[in-house]
């Protein structure tokens, strides 16, 4: 029992740990806390101390009633956090494409502006979609606890080909199950606002058990939030806070080529759609041009 309770105790210590690391890594606060004046610190406690509310009480709600309900109340917890977080933040999302989305299973291939990418995502996209995050993700107190709950997708950066291997195989499982999976195929969030070359992990997956992708272009957030930036900005207005989700058509993967290959056209044709649907809201320059990585 001492040996029970010891454990326990360690693995809440190495994940407050992780959780500080996560912090200090992915949000600008840590960066910059020092450069910040009064007015700056004083809008970050505005911005982000509700959000750290909400985060606790919809979590708190799916972890709590989730599991006696099928997942059903976590799925709805998790949708009413993205979008009371994403008005909280009074970001005003447009939405197009719905009708684009199939059924079962299929991967959202979403490219990533931002730190609120996730909650305009959740507020924007139809489904119950299993996320791929980080695993330093999973281990934010409530946050972390509702991802490992409802099924989402832990994923290892920079760990190895066996890392790799276990991450598409966890992407076939939610594939297989008929559940959407969304993947931000950059890896990570972009650091000048172009777009990055994608990643293969999300279209092996498709590939392998045959499903389409459906791709996901998001504009406006890395205005609102840029990577080093620690809150939306000053203006509230709702017209300077637009960001707009479209959702294009289903790719499916190609029957005619061996799995490399096929992998490979997919994960183009998914980004060559979303430079095209960026191009029509963003600027040319804002958008890289193809730069595929193997």
């Amino acid at each position: 029992r001492q040996m029970c309770i010891r454990d326990r105790v360690i693995s809440c210590w190495m994940g407050l740990k992780k959780t500080v690391e996560w912090a200090r890594t992915e949000w600008g606060i840590f960066r910059k806390g020092g450069e910040m004046g009064w007015g700056q610190r004083a809008r970050w406690v505005r911005q982000w101390v509700p959000f750290g509310a909400r985060t606790v009480g919809w979590g708190t709600l799916s972890i709590t009633v989730g599991p006696f309900t099928g997942g059903k109340v976590s799925t709805w917890a998790a949708k009413n956090w993205s979008r009371s977080s994403a008005k909280g933040l009074n970001i005003h999302i447009e939405v197009s494409g719905e009708n684009n989305v199939p059924h079962g299973g299929f991967v959202y291939a979403s490219n990533h502006e931002s730190l609120v990418d996730i909650l305009v995502l959740g507020a924007a996209l139809p489904g119950d979609f299993k996320w791929a995050a980080k695993r330093s993700v999973m281990n934010v107190p409530f946050l972390g606890w509702h991802l490992r709950l409802a099924g989402h997708v832990p994923v290892d950066r920079n760990k190895g080909k066996e890392a790799a291997i276990a991450v598409t195989e966890a992407f076939e499982s939610v594939l297989r199950a008929d559940k959407p999976l969304l993947v931000f195929p950059e890896g990570t969030r972009t650091a000048d606002g172009k777009l990055k070359p994608f990643k293969n992990g999300g279209f092996q997956a498709a590939v392998l058990t045959g499903k389409p992708v459906v791709p996901v272009a998001l504009n406006g957030t890395f205005t609102l939030m840029s990577r080093d930036e620690v809150d939306t900005g000053a203006s509230m207005a709702e017209g300077n806070r637009p960001v707009t989700v479209q959702i294009g058509r289903p790719l499916y993967p190609s029957t005619e080529l061996d799995e490399e290959e096929a992998i490979a056209e997919l994960r183009d044709r998914t980004r060559a759609a979303v430079v095209d649907m960026l191009g029509l809201t963003s600027s040319p320059e804002a958008v890289a041009g193809p730069s595929p990585q193997p």
